[in-house]
């Protein structure tokens, strides 16, 4: 290119600048902008100071379409502008509603050249500002109704991941602590506060706790004080919730937190697995908690939803208690009381409800959450129920006496928190509300415990007068005769021992019963109903024989004759016995449980032969139930010697007649193994039967 040409066109690119600079000059906006908003934008513009007075009574109009529409446009495909109603030129912005959610918009400003309203058909009649881009969020609707859930069900994963963890990595220890307790109120009400300080959640320590008053192994008396204890340790969640989750934000190193973790998950010590998923769950934890947080939408000041709050939080005693039951409900659907306590901090921080409403709705998630309890409760026996009924009696009364005094525990509150954060408490100050409803639901439950810990023997009374037993289906799960304590008098100890292995006797020999109704073609609703008390039993058997091995084990460090270290090797002996007994029965279940579901059927001989077997087996188990109740090294086996013989001339006739069937090819196959299987379980627990009696004559 040339000199001149090179000076032509620079003076031509100054000139044309100039020219752009001076139609930029003409315009009466100096600067503009355009804000999101759900389902809709805001645009902005700020006028030239210098023209005010020329923008009087002039209007602004403006043009938007989708980011694809306008591209559409420019290419002279078929799409059109949208505009909006002209608006004053001195306003200082216009919001355009009704636009779709989560899309990406273009944006004009458009002046009248003319200085009067354009026409929409000339738009050339306009001068149109730069383009503004903006994208609009997703309105409140079902979509991010969802994600609201979704964030709720982030929070409470983590927080299952984190409990099972938690419960999984010291479950033993655990079990222990719970166990060893004694009659001591207070002791109980400190164990259950440290089990859910663990766990992280009253739910788990509930529910184990109704399970080990199932199994017998805790009283009435002494769930009582784990249950008011776990209601102490569920406030701790409150306060990690508040401070982990408001006041820093956690979730910005919920990523580091599982780099930390995931790596525990391809380790192979002991509890690795266990550790990983309480690391991790705590993490998901908080990132449920940021998602929450950011999915709870602005509302106003005078939005309809917070009018309402606003208009009852000071409806007195009736207001209150419609808040409690929102609370209760919330808990009840979302089944985590802990889930329920971060919605409820979270609509606060938002400004979404009042303070005085929130600590309501916390009375009620303390109500909600006794529902845990009470669906655990269903498939236990009546101790279990009536544990459950404490703990909901407990937190049903400590509300209604927290409703009667509810504006004067508020004031107090207030105090409180005003001493803890150093200023006056001013509810509207949404951190300091956060703050007040934590300490609300800590005092709230630590003084019901210290006022309720006082009236356990009357919630045991009302709890067994209201829970009634159905007989011995009920009882049959509690260990009656031995507990948790110290055994002082070793000869006593071993007495109450024998009186509870007859009792487990007992339990072994109704799944005889259980077995012979699944033998029979029992109709698919009762085969279920047996499985599943069969699974149940063996269960218990289990738990059984722990227990009181561990009991004989305390026995074993007091001093003893060499006639009570005989007795106790011989209870071991016959607990483990027992025990298989249940896991035979299971076994035996399971056969059947095929055996149905492959539509094998007996015969009539080969149902007529097992139900004689069976009758051998029920004459076996009388005479060991008789001998359990015997005196030790005192007793004749002569009858289950030869009972037991008998049994087993009834397993070699039924197995000889098998195989030459086979031989003959006479046979189902599929059924006759089904056949063998049923016979042969039969013939096993006849043999562990006599090892008990043989035990209980010192033949061990």
């Amino acid at each position: 290119m040339s000199k001149g040409k090179t000076i032509f066109t620079l003076i031509l690119l100054v000139f044309l600048t100039s020219t752009a600079r001076g139609q930029e000059s003409n315009s009466l906006i100096q600067s503009q902008s355009v804000k999101s908003l759900d389902e809709g934008v805001v645009v902005n513009w700020m006028l030239d100071y210098d023209r005010v007075e020329e923008a009087k009574g002039k209007s602004f109009i403006i043009r938007y379409a989708t980011s694809i529409d306008a591209k559409r446009i420019e290419e002279g495909l078929e799409s059109e502008w949208s505009y909006s109603e002209p608006v004053p030129a001195t306003a200082p912005q216009i919001k355009l509603s009704n636009l779709k959610g989560n899309e990406k918009y273009v944006v004009y400003i458009g002046e009248p050249l003319s200085g009067l309203v354009p026409v929409v058909e000339n738009p050339s009649t306009v001068k149109w500002s730069s383009k503004m881009k903006a994208k609009t969020s997703r309105g409140w609707g079902v979509s991010k109704f969802l994600i609201l859930i979704g964030a709720l069900g982030l929070f409470i994963f983590g927080m299952k991941t984190m409990s099972d963890g938690m419960q999984r990595a010291a479950g033993k220890k655990l079990r222990e602590m719970l166990g060893s307790i004694t009659s001591n109120r207070v002791k109980g009400v400190i164990t259950g506060f440290f089990t859910t300080a663990i766990v992280q959640s009253s739910s788990v320590t509930t529910v184990m706790t109704v399970s080990l008053v199932n199994a017998g192994l805790l009283t009435l008396r002494q769930s009582a004080g784990v249950m008011m204890g776990a209601n102490i340790g569920t406030t701790i969640t409150a306060w990690l919730i508040m401070y982990l989750g408001f006041k820093v934000d956690i979730s910005s190193y919920a990523l580091i937190l599982i780099a930390f973790g995931a790596p525990l998950l391809f380790m192979r010590f002991s509890k690795s697995k266990e550790i990983s998923n309480a690391v991790i769950g705590f993490a998901i934890l908080f990132l449920g908690l940021q998602f929450l947080k950011d999915s709870v939408p602005d509302l106003k000041a005078d939005s309809a939803i917070v009018q309402f709050f606003v208009d009852y939080k000071d409806s007195g005693f009736l207001g209150n208690v419609m808040f409690v039951a929102l609370g209760a409900l919330v808990t009840i659907v979302i089944q985590s009381s802990s889930a329920a306590m971060a919605l409820t901090l979270t609509l606060v921080s938002k400004g979404i409800i009042p303070f005085e409403v929130a600590c309501a709705m916390v009375l009620g998630e303390n109500i909600g959450t006794t529902v845990t309890a009470e669906f655990a409760s269903t498939i236990g026996n009546v101790h279990a129920k009536r544990s459950a009924r404490i703990h909901s009696m407990f937190n049903v009364v400590g509300v209604g006496w927290m409703l009667l005094i509810f504006p004067i525990f508020m004031k107090l509150i207030g105090w409180v928190v005003g001493f803890m954060e150093g200023t006056d408490f001013d509810p509207s100050d949404n951190e300091l509300a956060n703050t007040g409803i934590a300490a609300f639901h800590t005092l709230f439950n630590l003084t019901n415990v210290l006022i309720m810990i006082w009236f356990v023997p009357q919630l045991v009374s009302i709890a067994e007068r209201t829970v009634k037993s159905k007989g011995d289906s009920d009882d049959e799960f509690s260990l009656d005769f031995i507990g948790a304590g110290v055994v002082s008098v070793p000869s006593v100890g071993l007495m109450n021992a024998k009186k509870e292995i007859a009792k487990f006797g007992e339990i072994t020999s109704r799944m005889s019963r259980f077995a012979r109704v699944l033998l029979n073609d029992p109709t698919k609703k009762d085969s279920s109903k047996m499985i599943t008390k069969i699974e149940k039993y063996e269960e218990i058997t289990d738990r059984v024989e722990v227990e009181v091995a561990d009991y004989l084990e305390r026995i074993s460090q007091g001093e003893m004759t060499s006639e009570n270290s005989t007795e106790v090797r011989s209870m071991l002996s016959i607990t483990n016995d027992l025990e298989r007994i249940g896991d035979i029965f299971f076994q035996m279940s399971k056969t059947f449980e095929r055996k149905a579901e492959s539509k094998i059927y007996f015969d009539p001989k080969q149902r007529k032969k097992l139900n004689s077997m069976f009758d051998l087996l029920d004459n076996c188990f009388d005479i060991m139930n008789k001998n359990l109740n015997s005196e030790y090294g005192n007793i004749d086996i002569d009858a289950a010697v030869e009972i037991e013989k008998e049994l087993n001339k009834f397993r070699d006739d039924l197995n000889e007649s098998y195989l030459r069937k086979i031989e003959r090819s006479d046979v189902n196959l599929k059924g006759g193994i089904v056949y063998k299987d049923i016979f042969s379980q039969i013939e096993k627990v006849g043999d562990h039967i006599i090892n008990v009696s043989e035990a209980v004559a010192g033949r061990v």
